[in-house]
């Protein structure tokens, strides 16, 4: 096993230049395959319009008929004609693909006669043969005159030269490739080297640090990430040691953990581990299925998406929660009347959804000293509870007003019956009264949001369940608006 970054450095470039370099050789031989292939295919449609061009003329110039006889009779003074022509080694066959003449019988004995086999169906054919710097070309066609297959013709072409020129690109992309990841794995050898050295001094140093010794100090004279990464490494001993005291006393302190924050984790940790674990069931069944089953496919990624919204809406509320020890935005003075009013407008088209209606009344100049952004999330909690969990075609009715030097607000709703002893738990994160009830995707922060606002706010809130009616009461210290 590779354990250092030097050798994991030197041996993963080697592996990229190596792969990098096959890549490119074998690109270069398919774009020179390919182009040498369409040259010898341009060639030889030139060839064999020549070669066709002649034989029409040889029929005209001797009134022949367009039949097979003539054609055998012609083959010799034809064949010579061509092989002086095109410079190419030239056969005549018969429609069956017997031999009639050959400029040289040598040339296409013994040789791959696919060529002229397709030929003898119908169609135009060739094979190409070459090793290293060498290539020839066997070539046929039948020949049609006024439509009728009269006879083959078959060329042999040599094509040595368009290969030697190839073989001679091959070579000097080779080298030229071969020099420049030659100098690359070189210079990343270099860089390694001067990057894992100071690293290895490092490692040293902090063993040491780690074994008791704050003693140990690093001197790099550079100016680069590495240098001041030891100025640091430096600093950081320094801080260590001047507070390592302090550390040793407040040690303990983390030890001692309270009922209410054990249960709270234990509770995250179980809400965020199912939707993770459904998460990841299915992402693996898909991985094994891909698309083979569509519906499935499909079922499983909507099922994905909605966990993973369920997933962001939870740590979204989690931050809300913890947001009560981060200090927030100022307090200043907030009249609440407004925001509820436009809480209980923008509501109001979540309520339809469920067939249900808000009820708004209030009084005007209701101030408090607040922040305006965390009231309206106050009021948007409450009612998003009362929306979800009130009976079916009911009215939920708002009311806000002056109460014994405080803003009370009231949130009435039709319900299923709370039993007093769940009321009180209902305000501790992930708690619900009635699991069956409990929205899909809900992960019980609400209430626990709403009661941290509320003590920010130096308030009071409790929730009372009687007669068919469950009624958030909210207390607010009043703040008189000052008139100028």
């Amino acid at each position: 096993m590779i354990r250092t970054i030097r050798a994991k450095f030197i041996v993963g470039f080697f592996l990229i230049f190596c792969l990098s370099f096959l890549i490119l050789n074998q690109t270069v031989k398919e774009i020179i395959r390919t182009s040498n292939q369409k040259i010898v295919t341009a060639d030889l449609t030139g060839l064999k319009n020549n070669s066709n061009v002649y034989i029409r003329q040889a029929f005209l110039i001797n009134h022949f008929k367009n039949n097979k006889l003539y054609f055998g009779e012609m083959a010799e003074e034809m064949v010579d004609e061509l092989k002086h022509v095109t410079a190419s080694n030239v056969s005549a066959y018969t429609v069956e693909g017997i031999l009639l003449f050959s400029s040289d019988q040598a040339v296409f004995s013994g040789r791959n006669d696919d060529d002229l086999k397709q030929a003898i169906d119908g169609r135009t054919a060739y094979t190409i043969t070459h090793e290293q710097n060498t290539g020839t070309v066997l070539f046929s066609y039948p020949v049609i005159i006024d439509g009728v297959k009269i006879g083959i013709l078959r060329f042999s072409k040599d094509f040595n030269l368009l290969y030697k020129q190839s073989g001679r690109i091959l070579d000097i992309i080779f080298y030229i490739a071969l020099a420049i990841f030659t100098a690359a794995f070189l210079f990343s050898y270099l860089l390694s080297r001067h990057i894992t050295i100071p690293l290895i001094k490092l490692t040293r140093a902090s063993t040491e640090v780690k074994n008791g010794n704050l003693d140990v100090r690093i001197d790099f004279q550079r100016k680069d990430e590495i240098g001041r990464l030891a100025v640091n490494f430096n600093d950081m001993i320094d801080r260590i040691s001047s507070q390592i005291s302090t550390i040793e006393r407040d040690r303990d302190r983390l030890k001692d953990l309270n009922e209410q924050e054990k249960r709270f984790f234990d509770n995250v940790t179980h809400e965020l581990k199912t939707p993770l674990t459904s998460i990841l069931g299915y992402a693996e069944m898909i991985r094994e299925k891909g698309e083979a089953d569509r519906a499935f496919f499909d079922k499983g990624m909507n099922h994905i998406v909605e966990e993973s919204r369920r997933l962001h809406s939870m740590v979204l509320k989690l931050l809300e929660v913890s947001h009560r020890n981060s200090g927030g935005e100022a307090f200043e003075m907030v009249d609440t009347s407004k925001i509820l009013h436009d809480v209980c407008d923008s509501m109001s088209f979540r309520a339809k959804r469920y067939k249900k209606r808000i009820l708004c009344e209030m009084e005007e100049n209701l101030f408090v000293h607040g922040q305006a952004d965390r009231l309206r999330q106050l009021f948007i909690n409450i009612l998003d509870n009362a929306i979800k969990y009130s009976m079916a075609q009911s009215t939920i009715r708002v009311k806000a007003e002056l109460h014994a030097g405080t803003v009370r607000y009231i949130f009435d709703n039709r319900g299923e019956p709370i039993a007093p002893d769940q009321l009180v738990n209902l305000f501790q994160p992930f708690y619900s009264a009635n699991q069956k009830l409990k929205e899909e995707g809900s992960v019980g922060l609400g209430l626990s949001i709403v009661k941290s606002i509320v003590d920010d706010h130096a308030g009071t809130i409790r929730l009372v369940s009687e007669n068919g009616h469950t009624i958030v009461y909210v207390d607010i210290p009043y703040m008189k608006a000052v008139i100028v």
